[in-house]
């Protein structure tokens, strides 16, 4: 996971890369604990529907968790 981290602010992830490294923030809760781009970005993938959120669930459009 440290890799994946390191590669991605170095700019060496590409976009499939980055998705999957913010899929699994959010499934291990650490998006919410580093610091606040990691949380503001993994939220923006989450209301895009390019992520989901841990339990599988996605944000409708109107901003309603449906599963």
């Amino acid at each position: 996971m440290i890799d994946k981290i390191i590669a991605y602010e170095q700019g060496e992830l590409d976009e499939e890369g980055t998705i999957e490294l913010f899929q699994e923030l959010v499934n291990n809760g650490m998006a919410w604990t580093l610091q606040g781009h990691y949380g503001r970005t993994a939220q923006s993938l989450l209301e895009a529907n390019v992520i989901t959120r841990a339990d599988g669930t996605y944000i409708t459009p109107e901003g309603e968790c449906r599963g």
